[in-house]
């Protein structure tokens, strides 16, 4: 296939370990993009847009995972960089809700030391 160079093996890690890896990023950023249930396509094209992965692409790793046989190491790579960034930008959203919650509730709230334990920042 041209363009498509497989991702170099490591012994412990196989063709299909790869791809069910990215699947499972894949399925965690359109989560992550989600504003509710039945927005999973509309989430789908704004990871796609955001992260310049093409949708057709995330799509098959949702729904056609069984056909692909392969995946790109610049298509791995950027879904992998991806699901890294948007983890990234939900934990400065969690970080930014505890500071607000510990403003309206005090620091000696339940909710903001468990949240914050949660993060690591106790």
């Amino acid at each position: 296939m041209k363009g498509f160079a497989k991702v170099k093996k490591d012994s412990a890690m196989s063709d299909a370990a790869y791809l069910d890896q990215a699947a499972l990023w894949s399925k965690d950023l359109t989560r992550m993009k989600a504003r509710g249930p039945g927005d999973t396509e509309n989430a789908m094209r704004s990871v796609a847009r955001e992260y310049n992965i093409d949708y057709g692409f995330l799509w098959s790793l949702r729904y056609r995972r069984e056909r692909l046989r392969i995946i790109s190491v610049s298509v791995y790579e950027t879904i992998r960089a991806a699901y890294r960034a948007e983890c990234e930008r939900q934990l400065r959203k969690l970080e930014n809700e505890i500071r607000i919650t510990e403003e309206i509730a005090g620091a000696d709230s339940n909710a903001v030391r468990a949240a914050k334990a949660l993060v690591g920042k106790d």
